[in-house]
């Protein structure tokens, strides 16, 4: 039996700082919580920092690089909001059976129109044919094809190209529909790709449970606000890859801290350093973060980090800076380190992790300062843990370079 103890630990468990300043894990599970250490089992000086539970990075399109790059900075679990089957189910089977990766959850395909987005920017990929739906009495097989592939959610893409200044045709808004009902059918959720308010307001019409981006085009409305919270709806912020759309600088910073520029190889650190540029309008996505938040609608904290050519974005660094900008729209740091933890694994019913708690995966984050009060500090990583395996860290966790 594996066991061992983190000790003089400040101790965050997903919601708040407990009355504890040890945690005990036998074979990859939490066991105790408190302030003895057992006789005889390993102990793991804290040195004062905080323990936290694994991060959750709740929208991103991963493979085996991405969630490694993800693990080394504390994200324990990334969920992919589109795929390619064929590619995703050996990264899945590696994260299921390793642990110097993070683990991971997938839509597979996402509903997209058979010309629309996100085509455009795959064209040259090789991709197989997208499954589709394109009347409402082919949304049942759409789902049941997607769940037949292992999706642990069903994904919509609703673009109309606007933010992005072209134009592109729609899933139709009965099809929506239909794919929503068809997926709360089966007991999974329905996610709405949304950029803009319109596509926000299709995905609160048709039923859907969250929408998996935060819009940039227009500070929300009060009624969609309204609506969103009375159906129980959650938004995942993506406010990092709104930065980069909006050329605010935030991924080159960002790739400048000597705690992130240490745990990326070169290619990662030069796709950091560039921008999307796409025109968005990021003062107008915190304000709408604000507004949600204030009214009760759940922020779940996601980046969309994805492959390398997704610039000003990577895997595990950019959720840091996510919570840097949740903090800048309203939200405390424990109300941030919550989206990040125990609020998007309680959405998505992964109740095993999220938590420090007894009986709970042992996926945990050791940092230097309390993130608590300085939320920064989730960048001074110490140790990291997935199922109770160390991962063996390099590189520099001193404070920000001036």
């Amino acid at each position: 039996m594996s066991r061992f103890a983190v000790t003089n630990t400040r101790v965050f468990t997903g919601t708040h700082v407990a009355d504890a300043s040890v945690v005990v894990v036998e074979d990859g599970t939490i066991a105790e919580v408190g302030h003895e250490a057992p006789e005889g089992v390993e102990k793991i000086d804290g040195a004062g920092g905080t323990l936290l539970p694994g991060l959750i990075d709740a929208h991103t399109h991963t493979d085996e690089d991405g969630l490694r790059t993800a693990l080394s900075f504390g994200v324990t679990t990334e969920l992919d909001m589109m795929s390619v089957p064929d590619a995703m189910e050996p990264v899945r089977k590696k994260a299921r059976a390793e642990f110097d990766v993070a683990d991971v959850r997938t839509a597979s395909w996402g509903l997209a129109h058979p010309d629309g987005h996100p085509h455009q920017l795959r064209r040259g990929l090789g991709d197989p044919v997208w499954p589709t739906a394109t009347v409402p009495g082919e949304a049942a097989a759409f789902v049941d094809g997607r769940l037949s592939e292992g999706a642990d959610y069903i994904k919509i893409m609703v673009e109309d190209g606007d933010v992005f200044g072209t134009s592109l045709p729609l899933v139709p808004y009965d099809v929506v529909v239909a794919v929503v009902e068809a997926a709360h059918e089966r007991g999974v959720m329905a996610l709405v790709h949304a950029l803009g308010a319109a596509a926000t307001r299709v995905a609160v019409e048709a039923g859907a449970d969250g929408v998996t981006h935060l819009h940039h085009d227009e500070v929300i409305s009060d009624d969609l606000v309204v609506r969103m919270r009375e159906q129980g709806m959650f938004v995942i912020s993506t406010l990092a890859v709104t930065a980069s759309g909006a050329s605010d600088g935030a991924g080159p910073r960002l790739g400048a801290d000597l705690r992130v520029a240490s745990r990326l190889d070169a290619e990662w650190r030069d796709n950091l350093g560039r921008e999307f540029g796409w025109n968005a309008h990021l003062p107008t996505a915190l304000r709408s973060a604000g507004l949600l938040h204030a009214a009760g609608v759940e922020i779940l904290a996601g980046t969309d980090a994805a492959h390398l050519g997704a610039p000003g974005i990577a895997h595990g660094a950019s959720l840091h800076d996510e919570l840097r900008l949740l903090e800048a729209a309203g939200l405390s740091p424990v109300e941030v380190l919550t989206a990040a933890t125990r609020r998007t694994a309680d959405r998505f019913g992964l109740t095993d992790r999220g938590r420090i708690e007894p009986g709970a995966s042992a996926d945990l984050v050791l940092v230097d300062g309390d993130p608590t009060s300085r939320l920064s500090a989730t960048l001074n990583t110490r140790a990291v843990w997935r199922r109770g395996h160390r991962l063996a860290l390099g590189g520099a966790t001193a404070e920000r370079a001036a």
